[in-house]
């Protein structure tokens, strides 16, 4: 079977319309151009490769806390597609729980973004996701886990962490940030996404610089808390890249089928609550 064929569950992408969502007034990015991912985009690109379920992230770029877009989306899915949130600190639980009911499964936290110390009044609403079963889903960069780890730890939730969490490749194994990304393993709750080299690697494709970080990461999580996610649109990449080319990168990487199943499939169906049976 063609890994293109093989069942798989994209855990990060985006979808941005501004022609029927238009973006947030405010926001600092607005994607445009082959950055835009439309609705009908989205579903036809996920199909031409495979991907039968989605985690989609609501973009800091674009729309910030305004999450129409990616709740469309989700209602439009029939249950194939599930969704994490951007949204204010003192978001309260009834909420939380209404997003939760319309297939939002987490929230996203954004420190290579905004920093560690912005997210300081989000700590109660981390506790809060913590209450309703759903993600603390992180996206850090270089050494911010330090900080960070203590604060998703204390909040009893379930995490996610983004693209492999962003280490720089010129530190080293060793760098106290990916260190703190691979101490939280031992929590049980901590789960990481295997995605968004482009953001980290300084060597570009075909990501060599990149490849010892990722093999750490499924030595200390195991393939039963990893996640593949393409990161489609591959909003701010510094050179094209293709959700193809990526595939063949981890079917290189875990030659093993029975490997790349688990990976690609059955730990996101398990981790994320999708019917296995549903457009399998």
């Amino acid at each position: 079977m063609s890994i293109f064929d093989e069942p798989k569950v994209d855990c990060h992408n985006h979808v941005l319309d501004p022609a029927r969502f238009a973006y947030a007034p405010d926001v600092g990015y607005r994607p445009a151009g082959p950055e835009i991912g439309t609705q009908v985009q989205h579903r036809a690109v996920m199909d031409a490769y495979g991907i039968r379920h989605a985690l989609i992230v609501g973009p800091n770029s674009g729309y910030g806390f305004d999450n129409r877009c990616l709740l469309d989306t989700l209602a439009a899915s029939g249950g194939r597609f599930k969704g994490v949130a951007v949204v204010p600190p003192d978001t309260d639980a009834d909420t939380l729980r209404a997003l939760r009911d319309q297939g939002v499964v987490g929230v996203a936290f954004n420190m290579a973004l905004h920093g560690v110390a912005h997210y300081e009044p989000s700590r109660p609403l981390m506790r809060r996701l913590a209450d309703l079963d759903m993600f603390v889903q992180v996206q850090v960069d270089q050494d911010q886990m330090v900080q960070l780890a203590p604060w998703v730890l204390e909040s009893g939730a379930r995490i996610l962490i983004d693209h492999c969490g962003r280490p720089d490749p010129a530190r080293g194994l060793g760098q106290a940030g990916f260190q703190a990304v691979l101490k939280l393993a031992q929590s049980g709750r901590a789960t990481v996404k295997l995605s968004g080299m482009q953001k980290f690697s300084s060597q570009g494709w075909p990501f060599d610089d990149a490849r010892p970080y990722v093999q750490a990461l499924i030595e200390a999580y195991g393939l039963d808390h990893c996640l593949w996610a393409s990161d489609w649109p591959f909003l701010r990449a510094p050179e094209r890249v293709d959700i193809g080319p990526l595939l063949r990168w981890f079917e290189a990487l875990l030659p093993d089928a029975a490997d790349r199943h688990r990976l690609f499939w059955q730990t996101p169906v398990r981790l994320l609550g999708f019917d296995d049976r549903v457009h399998s």
